[in-house]
Order: structure tokens, then C-alpha cells, then sequence
């Protein structure tokens, strides 16, 4: 059955023009989130990453659309200006689909997190979306865990809701998977008890986000493109519901060694703790530190991971 929010977007998208052309003609299409551009990466980098996902897409033969909020309607197809906005105006929203119908109802400026922009894709009819990492289970989510101060902490529930936005739409969402700073094994059991296939892209482990490998075995991989259209087409054509997160590794000149990553993710954890910080403000906040921890290389590796997965999307798109 259709979610009922689906239909009635329907009525609060507004599509640029390019992108509603592509789509009535069947030309591939490919969705970008824009939280990236307003809370992921600093200015000028953010506005910069931006220009070169969409020249990505563009490259590998599918028209882009980043999604964001503006005037109450969610904007499929951001023009220049409105990237610039979002890349240096201040208070933009991040919108969920928990905060969706409340940043529509206030008219403000929100950039889309994964769940959103997946939303936007099922209304507009876009199958593909590349993004840089999921969101899934935070460390400590379901277990208790002890904390700087020596006081024992209970389970605190941080699930991203995009894990639930997997299981329920049908949308490709193309990525290096899950966040590196995530309890990564409890993510994929999350999706695989909801039913989201996490499928490897030339590799039979899982990619580790700022690095090409996590040490976990994927749960299902193919060789190549041509594979993972195949599989697409198939779960799509199956109408089983939920959408299917393809992982590919960043590209090797740029990424950040594993160990290296992780010791930087866990110092960062620390110190978040060690500050209070919680709830949405954490992974941006432990990415920041990271980035500090790693002399920036964990952003060049970040940037790398997101043109790639455009370009990926880009052809994925083509295939399918």
C-alpha cells in the first residue's frame, strides 16, 4: 500500500523543469540530498562538493537533482542560487521525515537528510539517490554503556530513521555505507530484520565510509554495475516495499587507512561524550572532530566518497 505521505507530497513538490522533462521523457534521474551542503562540509568545500556531485551525475549520463525545503515546498532540482543559500545561510533546517511536515508548514529553508530526500524521490517517481553515508545505530542504542564520569548510562534508542525510510520506500540509495562512526553491525541487523537488501558494489566486505574496507563481511555483493542493475530491476520489479542500499568503496588514492579512522572515530566518541553531546547534533559534531583528528584527510576522503557515489548513481541509473 502507498504511504499516504507520498500521495499527498505529490501536491507539495515544485520540480525544475530539466528534472520534470528527464522524467517524462524516461531519462535517468538521479536525487542529492543537501544536508552535505548545509551541515556536512564548511564553506566553500560544501558548495564546491555540490557542483562537482551534480557534474558527476551529469558525466555518467543522468540529469541531477538536489532536493531541498524552500517556501513550503519541497524543491526537486535546486538552481544555483538556491545551492548558494543553503551553503552559507545560517539556521537551515534539517529535515527528517519525522520534521518534514513542520518545516513545510513554517515556509523555512531545509535541506533534506536521507529520509526526506527519499521521500521526495518516491513522490517525484526518482528510483536512484546517492548520498555519502546512511545514518543507523548509534553506539550504546540498545545496551548500556558507561560513561567518562564512570556513571553507567541506559540503552539510549538512537536509531536514525533513516534505516526505517529504507524499509519502507522504494528508492536506490547508492552510498559508502553506513556513517563510520555507527555501531555498523548493529546497523545491518537493524536492516536486514526490516528487510533493506545491503549490497557491496567489486567487493565482498562491507566499504567502512572513510575507508575501502570494515572488516565486516557484506551482506550480498555483486561484481559490477551490471549486477547491481540486474538486482535492482528484480527487488523493484518484486514490489517487496523497501528500497536497496548499494555500497561502494571510496575511490583508494583517497582514503583514510582503516586504523587510522578508527582511532580518530573512537577519540571523537570520547570527547563527545565527555561534552554532553547527543541526539542529531552528534555525527556532525564526531565528523567535525574527526576532521581535526586527521588533519582534514578525513574530509578529502568524505568529498572523494560522494562524487563517486554520484557517478555511480549516475550509471546505475543508465542501467536500470
Amino acid at each position: 500500500m502507498q504511504d499516504p505521505l507520498v500521495a499527498g507530497l505529490r501536491e507539495r513538490l515544485a520540480i525544475a523543469p530539466e528534472v520534470a522533462e528527464a522524467l517524462r521523457a524516461g531519462r535517468p534521474v538521479v536525487a542529492l540530498e543537501s544536508t552535505l551542503i548545509s551541515h556536512g562540509l564548511p564553506f566553500p568545500r560544501n558548495l564546491e562538493v555540490a557542483g562537482a556531485a551534480e557534474a558527476a551525475v551529469r558525466e555518467s549520463g543522468a540529469v541531477p537533482a538536489t532536493v531541498g525545503i524552500r517556501d513550503g515546498r519541497l524543491v526537486v532540482g535546486l538552481d544555483a542560487a538556491a545551492l548558494v543559500e543553503l551553503a552559507t545561510a545560517d539556521g537551515v533546517r534539517k529535515v527528517a521525515r519525522p520534521t518534514l511536515a513542520g518545516a513545510l508548514a513554517a515556509g523555512v529553508l531545509g535541506a533534506t537528510t536521507v529520509s526526506a530526500t527519499m521521500l521526495a524521490c518516491a513522490a517525484a517517481g526518482i528510483r536512484v539517490f546517492a548520498t555519502g553515508g546512511i545514518g543507523g545505530v548509534h553506539p550504546g542504542a540498545f545496551e548500556p554503556a558507561v560513561a567518562s564520569d564512570g556513571l553507567r548510562r541506559p540503552p539510549s534508542l538512537d536509531v536514525s530513521v533513516d534505516l526505517e525510510e529504507l524499509a519502507r520506500t522504494p528508492v536506490i540509495v547508492v552510498c559508502a555505507g553506513p556513517k563510520a562512526i555507527l555501531d555498523v553491525r548493529g546497523t545491518l541487523e537493524v536492516l536486514e530484520s526490516r528487510g533493506v537488501p545491503v549490497v557491496a558494489l567489486g567487493t565482498d566486505e562491507l566499504p567502512g565510509f572513510f575507508s575501502r574496507a570494515s572488516g565486516i563481511p557484506a551482506p550480498q555483493h555483486v561484481p559490477d554495475l551490471a549486477a547491481a542493475a540486474d538486482l535492482v530491476r528484480i527487488h523493484l520489479a518484486l514490489g517487496l516495499g523497501s528500497g536497496v542500499l548499494l555500497c561502494v568503496p571510496v575511490p583508494a588514492a583517497d582514503e583514510l587507512p582503516r586504523a587510522e579512522a578508527m582511532a580518530a572515530i573512537a577519540r571523537a566518541t570520547a570527547d563527545a561524550e565527555e561534552a554532553g553531546i547527543h541526539g542529531p547534533d552528534l555525527t556532525p559534531w564526531v565528523l567535525q572532530r574527526v576532521a581535526d583528528l586527521t588533519d582534514g584527510r578525513s574530509i578529502r576522503a568524505n568529498t572523494a566518497l560522494i562524487i563517486n557515489n554520484a557517478s555511480v548513481a549516475g550509471l546505475l541509473a543508465r542501467a536500470i
